[in-house]
């Protein structure tokens, strides 16, 4: 029997796998980069290896130090969780090797499957070679891994080499191997899943269907199981086509055979030789905890020859820490706090009081919620997030409720455009106006007792507060009388430092406050505090370039040199960041009168990286 499992990856995943192993009393071991020394995942486990660096080449990608990391530990098992080395081949030999228990399928089934290249070849679907216009739009692909990284769509045949350059070099990064292809592109399709669970006795489990098919930068956001609305026999299959997948392999151990469907018809994608971020919605809907199975697989133990009944609905969302409004812009900072409402599971990496930091994903948590019908899942999922208490840097999570209640998911008609149709008005921003004067009222409170200090017989100057919300400044005036604290047209029912209570039009409202340095949240809103005079001293020359998130600099366009002319939205340099790229493109055409920014340099928010003057 396994008696320590050593999770070979990081965040939300590995204390996802240290929760269930403590329950089965199983001694767990971390292993940390030194960029996640304090990480949850590091903090909960029995034992815990540091992996000298910082990025996942010096660290996690590092099969052979993860071995050794283990066998220092004494671990017997290594679950690779997902990303990462979950899909190589040679890292599960290695760990086979080194005569410790692999939580996952044979080498062989990896190598397989886990390129994507080499798997559509198994099922005769051949990638396309020669790229012509006729074949447009057509999608950049990485053959290993994948979350979306080392993926672009082509619409022009000129945009081709770029595409297949960036995606290499993003593949590289996030899985170590650059290999990509093409396939076709279909617009609007459904993004639909079907778990498998193979055991070493025979038997393959399809656990239903999952339609993932509202995706940001083809990365998964909302997911849900099972898929809403497939055509008659479509979902029979989609099971039929994954247990024959699994069986062409000799599958063992938990995957998922991904598929595109469009016009009634199943294209298949990929086999994922892992466990997907997605597995809780699955748990949710058959009541199993797949990596127990997954743990008892590799203990030899047979599944049952049918799997359990599905019971309910549950959806997913992911939590990000990015800014949805500008590029969807990963986010770094201080995680103040974290908590949702009882009654939605919340599987994280993070607790009060971690840093976000730059070198990996962006994702915060994963909330889950299951009811009987899909309509209450969705509806719990939705007030839940909204009520969320989620203090430190922006995130998507108002997205994320308007995208649950739009109309278009709510009635499952939903399609893997959802976003490139609707991002506009999901992200545009909605704070509450009555934000900046709650705000206020808790500041006041704060510094000054309960109604601001002693009462004065003549009418006081109103005090003035300015706060930037939604990337706007907002003013607030208010008054200290005999009875408390006043505003125009609002009755202040009641003025604490965490609580304020006002009514308008006979409506009273509550507003829970919270405060780090010169950043308030009030309930959902984000504010920051702005100084009563402005600093005239702060600005940046016209034209400037500004890092929009701390990341490191991966390439600068071939041939830029200061002086050379430059057109409004051409590309400039790239950052990575949280292992993506990112775009930094000319804002206008002009000269470009100053670059300070070189391939392999760390940059902050806000470093001025180059400068350009319109002309």
């Amino acid at each position: 029997m396994i008696a320590s499992v050593l999770v070979a990856n990081r965040g939300e995943i590995a204390c996802r796998v240290f929760r269930t192993c403590g329950e089965w009393g199983i001694r767990t071991v971390a292993v940390h980069s030194d960029a996640d020394e304090n990480a949850l995942h590091a903090r909960v486990a029995d034992a815990a290896v540091r992996l000298p660096g910082a990025t996942p080449a010096e660290t996690y990608l590092r099969g052979e130090a993860i071995v050794k990391a283990a066998l220092a530990a004494g671990a017997d098992a290594v679950h690779p969780g997902y990303g990462f080395l979950s899909e190589n081949a040679d890292f599960a030999r290695a760990v086979r090797d080194a005569g410790l228990v692999w939580i996952g399928p044979p080498p062989e089934a990896i190598e397989a499957m886990a390129s994507k290249t080499r798997a559509k070849e198994l099922l005769g679907i051949a990638p396309l070679t020669d790229v012509t216009e006729a074949d447009l739009p057509v999608l950049v692909k990485a053959a290993a891994g994948g979350g979306g990284r080392g993926m672009r769509v082509v619409r022009d045949l000129a945009d081709l080499d770029a595409a297949l350059t960036a995606a290499r070099a993003e593949a590289t990064s996030a899985f170590g191997d650059g290999e990509v292809f093409v396939e076709p592109y279909l617009e609007n399709g459904r993004h639909v899943e079907v778990q498998i669970l193979a055991d070493t006795h025979g038997t393959v489990w399809a656990l239903g269907t999952r339609d993932c098919s509202l995706q940001r930068r083809h990365q998964k956001v909302i997911e849900e199981s099972p898929a809403p609305g497939l055509p008659s026999g479509l979902a029979a299959e989609l099971h039929d086509l994954a247990v024959r997948a699994a069986r062409a392999v000799d599958y063992v151990g938990a995957g998922t055979v991904e598929f595109l469907v469009a016009d009634g018809k199943a294209h298949f994608l990929e086999m994922n030789t892992r466990l997907q971020v997605e597995h809780p919605v699955t748990e949710a809907v058959f009541g199993i905890d797949l990596v127990a199975l997954q743990l008892r697989i590799a203990e030899g133990h047979a599944l049952g020859t049918e799997p359990p009944r599905a019971r309910g609905h549950a959806v997913e969302a992911r939590l990000y820490a990015e800014d949805p409004a500008h590029g969807w812009a990963p986010q770094t900072g201080r995680l103040h706090r974290l908590a949702v409402p009882d009654g939605v599971r919340l599987d994280t990496g993070y607790t009060d009081g971690d840093d976000i930091g730059v070198h990996y994903d962006a994702m915060l948590a994963k909330a889950v919620a299951h009811a009987p019908t899909r309509a209450e899942a969705v509806r719990r999922l939705a007030g839940a997030l909204e009520r969320a208490a989620i203090h430190g840097p922006a995130t998507n999570r108002d997205l994320l409720v308007r995208s649950l209640r739009h109309e278009e998911f709510t009635s499952g008609r939903m399609d893997t455009g959802f976003y490139d149709r609707h991002l506009a008005d999901l992200a545009r921003s909605a704070p509450d106006p009555l934000a900046p004067l709650a705000a206020a009222l808790a500041d006041a409170t704060a510094n000054g007792g309960r109604f601001g200090g002693g009462w004065r017989n003549l009418p006081s100057q109103p005090q003035v507060k300015r706060y930037a919300m939604a990337g706007e400044e907002h003013e607030v005036r208010y008054h200290h009388t005999r009875t408390g604290l006043t505003a125009e047209g609002v009755r202040v029912v009641h003025a604490g430092p965490e609580r304020v209570v006002l009514e308008t039009d006979g409506v009273r409202r509550r507003f829970d406050v919270a405060r780090y340095g010169d950043r308030i949240h009030v309930n959902s809103t984000r504010l920051t505090a702005l100084p009563r005079f402005p600093d005239p001293t702060a600005q940046q020359a016209p034209g400037s370039l500004l890092a929009p998130m701390p990341g490191t600099v991966v390439r600068v366009a071939e041939g830029l040199t200061e002086g050379t002319t430059v057109q409004a939205g051409q590309p400039l340099l790239w950052l990575e960041a949280m292992k993506m790229e990112h775009r930094i493109t000319a804002p206008v055409t002009g000269t470009l009168a100053k670059l300070n920014a070189v391939p392999g340099q760390q940059v902050t928010v806000g470093s001025v990286l180059a400068v350009v003057q319109a002309t």
